[in-house]
């Protein structure tokens, strides 16, 4: 039995914690990604609609046309966004299962990856509610992923298995 005091009795409860929050974050993905191509054009997303289309035309009435594409490219990005899932999951569970620092990386080394370019496109175009969302996942995803790759890999050089 680990004394009081062994970082472990913390780290442990923690780890499985954000462990569970990131397959969270992962089965969202997979949700999201289902939903899109049966959801892109439903009427609750309208505002999110409204908000794209200002940035494009923002002087005048979007052709009936350009909301119509909007709708089939969030649909057609349904299937990307499951996949991401997918692959989330898939790298959690070997991360979690191996205590494996550098699984940890990848998925970090995607968000890393990911995240600047859409934020730019979307300030470039000027859709907030994007820049937003994607600062929200960044925080969401990047915080725990340090957080256990920084200890996967101390407890990897330490030879602990906990």
């Amino acid at each position: 039995m680990m004394p009081a005091s062994h970082p472990d009795v913390v780290a442990e409860p923690l780890r499985a914690w954000l462990v569970r929050w990131l397959y969270a974050a992962a089965v969202a993905h997979l949700l999201v990604g289902a939903l899109l191509p049966w959801l892109a054009d439903a009427a609750f997303l309208d505002g999110y609609h409204r908000g794209i289309v200002l940035a494009f035309w923002p002087a005048e009435p979007a052709p009936p046309a350009a909301l119509a594409q909007q709708a089939w490219w969030m649909a057609l990005f349904g299937p990307t966004v499951q996949t991401v899932g997918v692959w989330m999951v898939a790298l959690v569970r070997i991360a979690d299962q191996q205590r494996s620092a550098s699984a940890w990386a990848w998925l970090a080394a995607g968000i890393l990856v990911w995240a600047p370019q859409d934020v730019m496109v979307s300030l470039r175009a000027g859709v907030w509610t994007n820049v937003w969302l994607d600062c929200f996942a960044v925080v969401a995803m990047i915080l725990p992923l340090a957080w256990l790759w920084r200890h996967d890999r101390v407890a990897g050089q330490n030879g602990s298995t906990s």
